[in-house]
């Protein structure tokens, strides 16, 4: 399971001009905020990606001051500084000590809209998989030519304007850095024309908004159009008899049955570009049944089993509140607690949901109950199969 998210954020930015003169071009202004931390937002979606490595180059004493030592979600956030111009492979020689042996690479000055985990979950034996837009209109991209699942030939610029292009995010073994002798180093230039001799280059292929900011005009239209691109509609699962066998009060792992397609359910909510939530009443902490930390356990646990197939939840919201609790300090009534709507305006608060496309799936009325007051739709689920009833819900956000 990969846990390691690397970003690039060492180029000179030459396109722009004076524009990254002074500031490393992923600290441009994208909307309101840096275009990095559009990247960081969307890296630490995924509860498996623990550690953030940021490789800096020019002008890295910003980015050390603005993220190094940061808790971004729950992902912890470190910077390394090449002392010259390394390249973008140099750049991964030089921070190799910090490497894990398998992790995610992104450009730091582009974003794609896709499943990350399903990138990450890819069984390829290939030391590089990387994600391709299925196409791009335009002659600035280069194209990929694939034969099945593997990459035969990058083509340059103009070559041809329709054709999957390589949107600078890869899954990458560690072992790559043997092959990196001279410093500086490129990876497009070097090493992945390399890879592709030896068939150790592999891709899949994606669909979603797309954009990189290495010149003016995409700098512009990043501007104008990533902070609506992060507003998304969301899937609000309830949890026992939604995504798990319902036996009364499951809080050990080995109490847990998924419900068939659930994990598949999930999956296709991220892929499709959905938010995801689960809101569970846990009134067995106020009855005494189990503790809170038994909540956390199970919910990494469940985290850890949906990355083996490519999925994630954003965020777990669980309510320990009950009136007739035995525990002093939850027994009270709590707005969180469903049919009230808490913890689903609560989601509204800290993330970018798109409310008019967002339902919830639930077993009883008091699911539905909390879906409408919080202005969304609501869906009862009796069975048998959750992907099946979660699939006709469901719209298509790709473009």
């Amino acid at each position: 399971m990969l846990k390691q998210a690397v970003i690039l954020v060492g180029g000179l930015g030459t396109r722009l001009g004076a524009r990254t003169k002074l500031l490393p071009k992923p600290l441009l202004d994208a909307g309101g905020k840096p275009f990095l931390d559009y990247l960081l937002d969307e890296v630490s979606r995924y509860p498996t990606m623990e550690r953030i490595l940021l490789l800096a180059g020019h002008r890295a004493e910003q980015v050390v001051e603005r993220y190094d030592g940061r808790t971004w979600r729950c992902a912890s956030v470190s910077v390394v500084c090449e002392p010259t111009q390394l390249g973008t492979a140099g750049a991964l020689k030089h921070a190799a000590a910090q490497l894990d042996p398998q992790f995610v690479l992104l450009n730091g000055d582009s974003f794609f809209d896709f499943n990350l985990l399903d990138l990450a979950a890819s069984d390829s034996p290939a030391m590089v998989c990387v994600a391709l837009k299925k196409d791009h209109p335009g002659d600035r991209y280069g194209r990929v030519l694939l034969e099945r699942n593997s990459v035969k030939r990058f083509l340059p610029p103009g070559t041809q304007s329709s054709g999957p292009i390589n949107t600078g995010i890869y899954r990458i073994d560690r072992s790559i850095l043997d092959l990196i002798d001279e410093l500086p180093c490129s990876l497009e230039q070097s090493i992945f024309p390399r890879l592709v001799e030896i068939e150790q280059f592999e891709a899949a292929l994606y669909d979603g908004f797309f954009i990189d900011i290495g010149i003016p005009e995409d700098l512009e239209r990043a501007r104008r159009e990533l902070p609506a691109r992060m507003r998304r509609p969301a899937v609000f699962f309830d949890r026992d008899g939604v995504l798990n066998v319902d036996k009364a009060y499951v809080h050990k792992v080995k109490d847990f049955d998924w419900i068939p397609g659930a994990r598949e359910a999930i999956k296709l909510c991220n892929d499709r570009g959905y938010f995801t939530f689960v809101v569970t009443n846990q009134s067995g902490v106020a009855r005494g049944y189990y503790g809170i930390d038994a909540v956390h356990r199970l919910h990494d646990w469940m985290s850890d089993e949906l990355a083996e197939v490519g999925a994630h939840i954003d965020e777990f919201q669980y309510c320990p509140y009950h009136v007739d609790g035995t525990v002093e300090q939850w027994r009270r009534a709590s707005d969180r607690r469903k049919p009230a709507p808490g913890m689903i305006l609560d989601c509204f608060d800290g993330w970018p949901v798109q409310t008019e496309a967002s339902f919830l799936i639930g077993d009883n009325t008091h699911d539905v109950q909390a879906a409408v007051a919080a202005g969304i739709v609501g869906h009862l689920f009796k069975g048998p199969d959750l992907e099946a009833f979660v699939r006709p819900l469901l719209g298509d956000r790709q473009d």
